[in-house]
């Protein structure tokens, strides 16, 4: 896999060169795949210590403005005039048709909202957002802004050692440092692994110091693309481009649980004709985890087929999950094959591997709720 030369870095691109990271193109961006450790070791150590990766490649996007509450949620289906200060939320931009734009963070400041999207996604989602929100509300890119994750079990004990009361924090929650030399810096409790830990947004020129500072703890190694993806999948999370995409509604995803309570019932977001109606009648096909009961992975695109022999869906995202110790996938079946426990046969290069359904996550979240 080639860089392109149109390709960005991020801040701290070359510090990941000095680890001997193998860098791939990956949203636009020069990105570390995995570093000397390897992708199983980078897995298996942020599930017993913590892992530093570097998602600078997200889009942060902060949105003021007196109605940004009441614009924001022409676009998503989440309850955004109900969050609390300095908490975060997780929704989707939904489209005509009900489908998903993009998944994002959303976190509620004194004077604004910040977002977090997909790298892949922010030009598409910048545009979305100036086309749709009224004129009194400002959109900003926030590009000179890095972002760090640390996730893992010794999460907490690490970071509290560099900035002071992020153990106090809950999941999904923040917050702000706005004195000294922390000032701009906002912690939230957060992350993409189903593991504790904590997203840390930070000016750039302030990355790098960051950055070494965590990596020096004893606890720490940093941690690539593959084992964020193989970390994710155990923990059930959806990744935009598989699991959701413009045709997939978030009910589907089994992500009607972002919906709350007033927006079921109001509506008034984009594509709220057919996600209610899926919210009521249920969706055709759903979101399930899947366990191939031989050794051998099934990859995005794998047919899937009942036992009769007819194709039910498609494996949005699969490969070996470490934690498990052994091949796990997730899919869209149909809904009347969704249940626990159905079997099924995938085909995988020509071959028929056998399987069925189980629940999701792979591997029990972990946050501190």
């Amino acid at each position: 896999m080639s860089i392109g030369e149109d390709s960005k870095k991020t801040p701290l691109y070359d510090l990941h060169v000095e680890l001997g990271a193998k860098m791939v193109p990956f949203g636009g961006y020069h990105m570390p795949l995995n570093y000397p450790l390897g992708v199983l070791g980078e897995h298996k150590h942020t599930r017993v210590e913590a892992g530093l990766f570097d998602v600078s490649h997200m889009g942060q996007v902060r949105i003021s403005g007196e109605d940004a509450d009441s614009a924001l949620e022409m676009l998503v289906p989440a309850d955004i005039k109900g969050l609390r200060l300095n908490n975060l939320r997780y929704t989707v931009f939904t489209n005509v048709s009900g489908g998903v734009l993009d998944d994002l963070i959303v976190t509620r400041r004194e004077k604004h909202l910040d977002l977090v999207v997909n790298a892949s996604r922010q030009e598409v989602d910048l545009c979305h957002l100036k086309e749709q929100l009224s004129p009194s509300c400002t959109v900003k890119r926030m590009c000179d802004h890095a972002l760090i994750a640390l996730q893992g079990p010794s999460a907490a004990t690490v970071l509290a050692r560099h900035i002071p009361k992020v153990e106090k924090l809950r999941f999904m929650s923040s917050i702000t440092l706005d004195s000294g030399a922390m000032s701009g810096i906002s912690v939230s409790r957060s992350g993409y692994t189903g593991e504790d830990g904590f997203e840390i947004s930070l000016p750039s020129v302030n990355a790098e110091a960051m950055w070494t500072a965590l990596l020096s703890e004893p606890e720490v190694t940093a941690v690539g693309l593959a084992a964020r993806d193989s970390l994710r999948l155990e923990a059930g999370l959806c990744l935009y481009g598989h699991e959701l995409n413009e045709g997939t509604t978030p009910v589907e995803a089994n992500l009607s649980w972002t919906m709350g309570k007033r927006r079921r019932i109001e509506g008034g977001f984009i594509g709220d004709t057919t996600i209610l109606a899926q919210l009521k009648e249920g969706p055709g096909r759903v979101l399930v985890g899947i366990r191939p009961l031989d050794r051998a992975p099934a990859r995005e695109g794998a047919e899937i087929h009942d036992d009769n022999g007819d194709p039910i869906g498609l494996v949005t995202s699969g490969g070996y999950g470490p934690s498990v110790g052994g091949p796990i996938a997730m899919g869209y079946v149909e809904t009347k094959n969704s249940a626990v426990q159905t079997s099924f046969a995938l085909k995988v290069r020509e071959r028929w591997l056998a399987a069925k359904v189980v629940e999701l996550p792979f591997v029990p979240h972990r946050y501190c709720k």
